[in-house]
């Protein structure tokens, strides 16, 4: 049988948003902004959803741009990480 090494993801899920919420310990709330355009009638609309990131030396605060990748779970719904 023949060991298949696995590919580093490399980009894969890397996010920007701005910190909404730093009250948690290690944790930031990051809202991410999207326009999408309706396909019938072509309008534009924002479409907001917040992400629970992993931040380990708790140094963002709120109002801060932040760029965040897919993880490894951390609890239930934070699965994404800081990257600088």
């Amino acid at each position: 049988m023949k060991s298949v090494m696995k590919k580093p993801r490399i980009n894969k899920g890397i996010q920007e948003g701005i910190v909404v919420s730093d009250k948690m310990d290690k944790t930031i709330a990051v809202l991410v902004s999207t326009i999408k355009v309706d396909a019938k009638y072509g309008k534009r609309y924002r479409r907001d959803k917040r992400f629970l990131v992993h931040d380990s030396f708790n140094k963002h605060k709120t109002g801060d741009k932040v760029s965040f990748a897919a993880c490894k779970p951390y609890s239930k719904k934070k699965r994404w990480k800081v990257i600088d």
